[in-house]
């Protein structure tokens, strides 16, 4: 018998909340960009693109978010993962789901669990790696 205790799932509130937080962190660094937020089944819970983004920003927010969910960790860790050599070299190519290994992706933790996913696109990689990973920590 199982006595793990049940943890809240990703709200929408929260989710709201992230947005509004990378935005907040992406607008103080003068960047324009487009924020994703998933739930733990990997399904869209709010979305945010800044009307001067880039429009490719909503594409690659929306594939961070789903890699940082998929595989339980920042896309920032795992972008040498699928060099030639790397663990994950063939990973991009043998699915048919939308990876994306460029950092700007963040899984969404509670009490040590994974409830979501967070997905920045729209500044330099590092950027957005620290506007979501910003966001995540507001949840804290």
């Amino acid at each position: 018998m199982s006595t793990t205790a049940a943890v809240a799932p990703l709200s929408t509130a929260d989710a709201e909340a992230l947005i509004a937080a990378a935005g907040q962190a992406a607008e103080a660094a003068g960047v324009m960009v487009s924020v994703t937020v998933l739930d733990a089944g990997g399904h869209l819970l709010a979305f945010r693109r800044d009307e001067r983004a880039v429009l490719i920003s909503g594409e690659t927010s929306t594939r961070k978010a789903y890699t940082a969910l998929q595989l339980n960790a920042p896309t920032a860790d795992l972008v040498d993962a699928v060099q030639p050599g790397g663990l994950f070299h063939t990973l991009p190519t043998a699915l048919d789901r939308p990876l994306l290994f460029i950092a700007g992706g963040v899984p969404v933790r509670r009490d040590g669990r994974l409830i979501g996913a967070i997905g920045v696109g729209g500044g330099a990689p590092e950027q957005d790696h620290g506007f979501a990973t910003a966001a995540v920590e507001t949840l804290a």
